[in-house]
Parts: C-alpha cells; sequence; structure tokens
C-alpha cells in the first residue's frame, strides 16, 4: 500500500472493536471521523490520551465527529486497559478501539514505521470528511502525546473551510477573523461576505467568520 494523501478515500475495513464488529465506512455513516493508532496497550502516554480523548468526546460529538483508536494489541488487552485509563484519567472511555493483531489494518494505513519499530504501530492520526476523504495526517514520535485542542481547531478550520471560501491564518481559532481565498475576486466580496472585510494586501483580505 502507498502512502496515504490528502483527498484520497480513506480505505475501509473491518475491524473487531471493544465495542463489537464495525465496517469502517458503514460505522462513520455521514460522520467525520479521527482514526488514531497508539503503539501497544498498558503505556503510559497512550493511557493519558486515550482519557483525553473520552473527557473531550462531547467536543467531538458537536462537531459530528466519531472517534475510533487502534493498538495491534488484542480485544481481551483492550478490555483490561480500559478498567486502567478509567481508573486513572477519571473517565469513562466510550468509543471504541479497534483490536488489529494481525496489523492488516495498521499496515493499509501505512502506521508500522521501520524507523520507529516495525512491531508497534507509530502515533498515527487521520481525520476523514464526511465524504471519507482524509483531511488531514499526523505522526508523532512515542515520546510525544497528542494535543486534541489542536485536532478540535483543525476539525472547526475544515468543517468551515469546506462550506465557504475562506482560509483559516496561523493559530486561528473558532470565533476568529478568516481569510477569503484568491480566487474570490473583489467584486464578489459584498454579496458573498455581508459583514465586511478588511484588504490588508490585494492577496491577503480578512474578513469576521462567515458562520458566527
Amino acid at each position: 500500500m502507498s502512502t496515504l494523501r490528502l483527498g484520497d478515500i480513506a480505505p475501509d475495513f473491518h475491524a473487531e472493536t471493544t465495542q463489537g464488529p464495525i465496517n469502517f465506512h458503514e460505522w462513520l455513516g455521514n460522520s467525520w471521523g479521527v482514526l488514531f493508532s497508539h503503539p501497544s496497550d498498558f503505556t503510559p502516554v497512550c493511557t493519558t490520551e486515550l482519557g483525553t480523548v473520552a473527557n473531550y468526546l462531547p467536543e467531538f460529538t458537536k462537531r459530528n465527529t466519531k472517534v475510533i483508536a487502534l493498538s495491534v494489541d488484542g480485544l481481551e488487552s483492550h478490555l483490561e486497559w480500559i478498567k486502567d485509563i478509567n481508573e486513572t484519567q477519571n473517565t469513562t472511555v466510550n468509543f471504541p478501539i479497534i483490536a488489529d493483531e494481525d496489523k492488516k489494518i495498521a499496515t493499509l494505513y501505512d502506521m508500522l514505521h521501520p524507523n520507529a519499530s516495525d512491531k508497534f504501530t507509530v502515533r498515527s492520526v487521520f481525520v476523514i470528511g464526511a465524504d471519507k476523504k482524509i483531511k488531514l495526517t499526523l505522526t508523532y514520535p512515542a515520546s510525544t502525546g497528542r494535543n486534541f485542542d489542536e485536532l478540535l481547531r483543525v476539525i472547526d478550520s475544515l468543517q468551515l473551510t469546506a462550506n465557504y471560501s475562506v482560509a483559516t491564518p496561523a493559530n486561528w481559532k473558532d470565533g476568529e477573523d478568516v481569510v477569503i481565498t484568491p480566487a474570490v475576486p473583489d467584486s464578489d466580496i459584498p454579496a458573498k461576505f455581508p459583514k465586511g472585510h478588511t484588504p490588508i494586501k490585494p492577496y491577503l483580505r480578512m474578513t469576521p467568520q462567515p458562520n458566527k
């Protein structure tokens, strides 16, 4: 399998999970999705990550986004690990964790990096749109926990820019001004952006976030 690129259809698969068997595309339905992998169960950083995702689940749900984790350990191991996560992170893991013992899904998504380990998945993240296309990929080293506030920020940006002719500037957060894309001529701006705009340069035109 060649490396997946932005805009590719996220490969479909059948999997056993802690919430029962799923077909990935069917499970996603009309939702967005976040698929994220872990090197193995009972590892310290991953324990904090899965606990964080469980606590953030209402924020993902608000964005019509389902989350699903993966590691190459088995279902029984996952279920035992969940007990530790719930206890130490003061949460309830209420999203599925995929059991990928044969590494088929990890291989399909190129989550096995020989430079890191040929046995365990690296910390990969895939944000997938409702159209089943890959919108964002991230790969973290084993020593660095993921920033799920950043993932929510990216999803906000992706969902906004999918519906309006705008892009989001550096460090943008939901509710802040956005950039009008260069494809929009100045003559179309009043109709498209009735809140007004601020021209800084001919190619840099700011406007209030249109869906607020």
